[in-house]
């Protein structure tokens, strides 16, 4: 079996990301990744502006702890001034610009005003509350280069410099299938022998958080004629085709030889727990570009798990992100857990009040309910048992699921 660390790298080396883009409204493309840098054609601020309401002086002008100057005009934001007259002092207000000649600001706290004058009771240094332009932003520069994931702040970013369209990656367009006799839908009888197919509404959720296009192809019988027609409608129009369950080795688990015989299999279990039975391959679709395939196990945290560290990044590296891994903080363990285990475990965790973690009780592959009550996983190496105290590597949710 591979190890995690061989697993991942060897999905993310076969990955090609696609090149295709298209031009979205900036204000609808939360969550897209961009095909193209983005450079900016202003500076930002376009001019030298204040930062708080007050007077805009030369400091030169200023005199000692107390100068008192007429107040030749009032400058309210987006109004464009007058040059400043030497002598006196502009009313300006914040994120007004700056009249030509003066060069420092004063905020209106250390004033007084009487009638046409001010009285400023304040001895500043030269260029004091004015944020100059393109303080933040230069022309010409890269501000947002492509790959990046445009995130709400992002978007502000763009909208900053005046771009109402953004380049992005066209959508990864995946299809999903479910495997098992035993699975029925909520709404639907409980048979005796069945439960609820949980993962589809978790997988589903995993995807658009992702911004994918889905084709949900639902529950496929455990049959190894319809498994292989599911796997060929699928691959002929999407990039990726992903399934759960019917990855192990039993009879009745028909992915492997569906995929062997309409593909091939490029991985096949991992040194991972919860998730061992994880399979990459591709799907003949008769092009060049085959679709690619990931089969994640059945059991609801096994999938979850499998999906978060490997579908995730491989879907983002498809979309033309380099940075794709999550980061993990040192974290103090406040718990102590005896047995090791010779794979690689990610443990479900929780931050406590301490500033530590805390474990769930019961680290089974199918008790989702660790996902929920967690903050994170823990990323233990093999053979490690872990003590109360030490740090431990841990990853966030939050670094996980977008």
């Amino acid at each position: 079996m591979l190890s995690t660390q061989e697993a991942l790298q060897a999905v993310l080396s076969a990955a090609r990301p696609i090149r295709e883009s298209e031009s979205l409204n900036t204000l609808e493309a939360n969550g897209r990744v961009l095909a193209e840098d983005i450079v900016s054609p202003l500076d930002v601020p376009p001019m030298s502006n204040s930062a708080v309401d007050g007077y805009a002086v030369r400091h030169a002008d200023l005199h000692g702890a107390e100068t008192v100057l007429p107040v030749s005009q009032r400058v309210p934001a987006g109004h464009q001034p007058e040059p400043l007259e030497p002598g006196t002092a502009a009313r300006v207000f914040t994120g007004a610009p700056i009249p030509a000649g003066a060069d420092t600001s004063i905020m209106q706290e250390q004033c007084e005003a009487r009638g046409d004058e001010v009285v400023i009771r304040h001895q500043p240094q030269i260029g004091e509350w004015i944020t100059r332009q393109g303080a933040d932003i230069q022309a010409g520069s890269v501000i947002l280069p492509a790959g990046t994931r445009l995130s709400p702040q992002a978007l502000g970013l763009a909208a900053s410099v005046g771009c109402a369209r953004v380049p992005v990656t066209r959508r990864l367009r995946v299809a999903v299938f479910f495997t098992g006799d035993e699975l029925v839908m909520p709404g639907e009888p409980l048979r005796p022998g069945s439960i609820y197919n949980s993962s589809r509404f978790t997988l589903r959720g995993l995807l658009e958080n992702l911004g994918c296009a889905l084709t949900d192809f639902g529950i496929v019988p455990d049959r190894l004629d319809t498994t292989r027609a599911t796997l060929r409608q699928a691959a002929r129009e999407h990039d990726l085709i992903i399934t759960v369950g019917g990855v192990s080795v039993g009879e009745e688990d028909h992915i492997k030889p569906a995929v062997q015989a309409e593909g091939r299999l490029n991985l096949w279990q991992i040194a991972l727990k919860p998730g061992k039975p994880l399979a990459f391959g591709e799907v003949d679709n008769g092009t060049t570009r085959p679709a690619y395939f990931m089969g994640l196990p059945g059991n609801p945290v096994s999938s979850l798990v499998t999906f978060l560290l490997f579908v995730r990044p491989f879907i983002l590296r498809l979309q033309g992100v380099e940075r794709v891994t999550p980061r993990r903080f040192a974290m103090r363990a406040d718990f102590t857990q005896k047995k090791a285990d010779r794979r690689n475990e990610f443990l479900r965790a929780r931050l406590n009040e301490d500033g530590g973690l805390s474990l769930f009780a019961n680290q089974s592959s199918a008790v989702l309910t660790s996902t929920v009550w967690g903050d994170g996983l823990i990323d233990n190496p093999p053979n490690h048992a872990i003590q109360a105290g030490e740090n431990v590597q841990f990853i966030p949710f939050a670094e996980l699921l977008y």
